[in-house]
């Protein structure tokens, strides 16, 4: 019989807080042998028995699988080698639960979601990154191809470009799954191109030449501070505010200031209301990492109205 302390499986259950089953099923595979056995055949066990045992209890706790267990507590592989397959097999668990979250959490949004819409989801959250790439230039390619060169056509197409990071969080796929079935929506397709070509017709149709301000920038910047104060766009207090709108729209796409121009200015900007836009924007902030940007939609909609007033008159 070996020297030292011996203890049996009840005595060694108590001191580490293991069931007896448990020790015995560790036993059995060899992860934590006995050493020794009375002549009636019961197991009785060392003293490191009960510093392995918490060892092992740690490992298992930690999510590790028998096999690598046996492997660190026998030293064919070091506690180093192992953290690190796991670490990166723990973050592949991570990523599909975080999609898997997004999904469910985007389908609760619905309210009633069909099994179909689910699907669809699930299929957007779970592509390979070549799929998204495939996605996205179908999606940019049937509103940018074929329109109107103009000043500034890469850059704001390269823009618009979702690219999801490699270890993406959920608020980061969800966002992605929701960009992702607009950008298939064939009727936010072509109010994306109108916008565009309105655009380009803004920029003088190709014509050489730095990018003009944007007819839409140039009313967020004049209309801004007036949405802030409070400004009602059909009262005079509005007067001078689209007085100086008129004026930056006139200088920029170089036609004069008369009557003529607030009519131009007024089917520009309903042609950017679709507030689908800025959802588009805001998703694509949160994919791309990017700081929240302000929406249009509300200055747009003061500069609409305080046009449409003044174009009536």
């Amino acid at each position: 019989m070996n020297g030292g302390i011996l203890y049996s499986i009840g005595e060694l259950a108590r001191r580490t807080g293991l069931t007896v089953k448990a020790i015995r099923f560790y036993s059995d595979r060899g992860i934590v042998p006995p050493a020794d056995r009375t002549p009636a055949g019961y197991r009785r066990y060392g003293q490191d028995a009960v510093a392995r045992l918490a060892f092992v209890r740690t490992l298992r706790e930690l999510g590790l699988g028998l096999d690598a267990v046996r492997r660190v507590v026998d030293q064919e592989l070091t506690l180093g080698q192992v953290a690190t397959e796991h670490a990166a097999a723990l973050d592949v668990q991570i990523t599909v639960l975080r999609l898997r979250r997004a999904v469910l959490t985007a389908a609760a949004a619905t309210g009633e979601p069909t099994i179909e819409g689910m699907e669809r989801m699930h299929r957007l959250a779970t592509l390979s990154e070549a799929e998204r790439h495939r996605l996205v230039d179908d999606f940019l390619g049937a509103v940018f191809d074929g329109a109107p060169p103009h000043p500034g056509s890469t850059a704001i197409r390269r823009s618009l470009t979702p690219e999801l990071p490699d270890r993406p969080t959920e608020e980061q796929v969800a966002a992605w799954v929701e960009l992702a079935e607009m950008s298939t929506d064939p009727g936010f397709r072509s109010g994306l191109r109108r916008l565009l070509d309105e655009h380009a017709a803004g920029q003088g149709g190709g014509t050489a030449g730095p990018p003009r301000p944007d007819v839409v920038a140039l009313a967020r910047d004049a209309v801004a501070p007036a949405l802030a104060s409070g400004v009602d766009p059909a009262s005079p207090r509005a007067d001078p505010v689209v007085a100086a709108l008129t004026s930056r729209c006139a200088a920029a796409v170089g036609r004069p200031d008369d009557a003529r121009l607030p009519a131009r200015l007024l089917h520009r900007l309903r042609a950017a209301r679709d507030p689908r836009w800025d959802r588009y924007v805001h998703l694509l902030a949160v994919v791309n990492g990017w700081p929240a940007p302000q929406p249009l939609g509300p200055v747009v909609d003061w500069a609409v109205e305080a046009l449409s007033v003044r174009t009536a008159r």
